[in-house]
C-alpha cells in the first residue's frame, strides 16, 4: 500500500472486511481493560513510551486487542522514535479501515480495525521506503501472537 491508496480509502470508502464483530459498549467494557476501552472504543491515545512494545522486535503477528483480527506482521515493524509501535504495512489490505481526521487542529488519517471498528492510531506518509508509510499504533490496541 502507498499513501495514495490510504487517501483513496479515507475519502471514498474502505475495503470490505473478511468478517464483522459487533458488540455493545457494555460488552466491550466487560472484555477490555479500562485503558484498552478508553483507547479503542473512545478513540483515546495512550501516553507515548508507556509500553515496552515499541522496543520489541521478535518475530510474530500483532492482532486487534478487541476482536483478535490479524493486523500487522512483526517483519513490518520499525523503531520510529515516536513512542508508539510503528509498522510500514498491514498484514492484509482489508485489515485496516481509514478515516480522514481533522480534529485537534491537524489533518491526519485515523486507522481502525476493519472488523470491529476499534481505534488503533493513525497512519502518516513519513515512514521508511519502500512504502513510505508509518502506521503509528497504540500498543494497548494490539496483542502479540
Amino acid at each position: 500500500m502507498k499513501w495514495k491508496d490510504i487517501i483513496n480509502y479515507g475519502n471514498n470508502g474502505n475495503p470490505s472486511p473478511d468478517s464483522r464483530v459487533e458488540k455493545t459498549q457494555d460488552e466491550w467494557c466487560s472484555l477490555l481493560t479500562e485503558e484498552q476501552f478508553r483507547v479503542t472504543r473512545q478513540h483515546g491515545t495512550e501516553t507515548p513510551f508507556s509500553s515496552d512494545m515499541c522496543s520489541l522486535f521478535e518475530a510474530g503477528i500483532y492482532a486487534c486487542a478487541c476482536c483478535d483480527t490479524l493486523l500487522f506482521d512483526a517483519t513490518e515493524k520499525f523503531d520510529s522514535g515516536t513512542g508508539w509501535p510503528s509498522f510500514t504495512q498491514p498484514i492484509k489490505e482489508n485489515a485496516i479501515a481509514y478515516h480522514v481526521d481533522n480534529s485537534h487542529g491537524m489533518s491526519r488519517v485515523e486507522t481502525t480495525c476493519n472488523t470491529c471498528d476499534a481505534h488503533l492510531g493513525h497512519v502518516f506518509p513519513d515512514g521508511p521506503k519502500p512504502s513510505g508509510l508509518r502506521y503509528c499504533i497504540n500498543a494497548v490496541a494490539l496483542k502479540k501472537r
